[in-house]
């Protein structure tokens, strides 16, 4: 793991706090094989004995193991390769990404992927509002403002690679399409591992956490994903239904606001402190705050990065031993 340097003003108690949790983090993963940060030219431990594939970021020199860029070292079975870090999103089919509208083009929408290259959602691609899989026709077309517009947060998944290099994606689910009621976060994409599990609903806290692969992160408000046969069920009465519930749907509870800006405030510390960001950290670094009775904007401030420190180094500690 690769700590960054806290750009917080520190008082001489603070400084001297951080810079011990930050040694005791450091010493607990030099000893992890599979989580050792290195530089270029530092040397890689390999057992010669045993073969062993060099992957990117790596170079045999002298019978030495050599790092040719900076980053962490990781082991896949007999393959050893070095994780770059700051480094921009690298895409793999399949993954789930969170992005942002930024145009609405003949048959397509033009998302912002945090990439080298914006990704393609296709009309085709698109989980209709009504849930019926049918061809798409002008009409749908001519109402694709309908569903998404420029500005607008949607999450998909990363279909496959285009000739030009862009991305192509797909939402044919309803867990996938536009987002609302929320925040979106951005992380350096290294501190997002990719995992079997991408959506979280954290039941407690009543909010949705969508930690997308490309670094963008959605915090918001709980949405039911209903199935598309109760939607028709549904219909005549949502038809029924006044102007005023409209408007109570509309309305997010305080408390929710305040959850939201929770989490995402302590998914900011992580990011700011270089942690990796899963759900276990995240909801760790929240009760942490309750606990120490940390008010939302206090939870940016020099003290409580400090804090967090301390205990991500206890944590693993313990985990260590176990």
């Amino acid at each position: 793991m690769v700590m960054r340097k806290l750009q917080l003003p520190l008082s001489q108690t603070q400084k001297v706090r951080f810079e011990r949790a930050i040694e005791r983090l450091q010493s607990l993963s030099s000893t992890a094989n599979s989580d050792a940060s290195v530089i270029v030219t530092d040397s890689i431990p390999v057992n010669h004995d045993d073969a062993f594939l060099k992957g990117h970021g790596t170079s045999e020199v002298d019978g030495e193991l050599l790092a040719t860029v900076c980053g962490v070292v990781e082991r896949v079975d007999k393959l050893v390769y070095v994780r770059t870090l700051r480094a921009r999103y690298k895409p793999e089919v399949g993954d789930i990404v969170v992005g942002r509208v930024i145009e609405v083009a003949q048959k397509r929408w033009r998302v912002e992927l945090n990439f080298t290259q914006d990704g393609v959602l296709m009309l085709s691609s698109m989980n209709m509002p009504d849930g019926i899989q049918r061809r798409r026709t002008s009409v749908d077309e001519l109402n694709m403002r309908n569903i998404f517009v420029e500005h607008d947060v949607v999450c998909a998944e990363v279909r496959n690679f285009q000739h030009d290099g862009s991305l192509q994606l797909q939402a044919r689910s309803q867990k996938y399409g536009k987002l609302e009621k929320g925040q979106l976060l951005k992380v350096d994409p290294y501190l997002v591992k990719r995992s079997k599990h991408h959506f979280h609903y954290v039941e407690n806290l009543g909010i949705d956490l969508i930690i997308g692969c490309n670094g963008f992160i959605w915090v918001g408000e709980h949405v039911e994903v209903r199935d598309p046969m109760a939607i028709d069920d549904q219909k005549d009465e949502e038809m029924i239904s006044s102007s005023s519930t409209v408007k109570e749907q509309s309305h997010i509870p305080v408390e929710t606001r305040q959850t939201v800006c929770r989490v995402g405030n302590a998914i900011r510390v992580l990011s700011n402190l270089g942690f990796t960001v899963t759900l276990e950290v995240i909801i760790e670094t929240v009760n942490l705050s309750n606990s120490k009775n940390i008010d939302i904007h206090d939870m940016l401030g020099s003290e409580f990065h400090v804090v967090v420190a301390e205990n991500e180094a206890e944590r693993r500690r313990t985990k260590r031993k176990k």
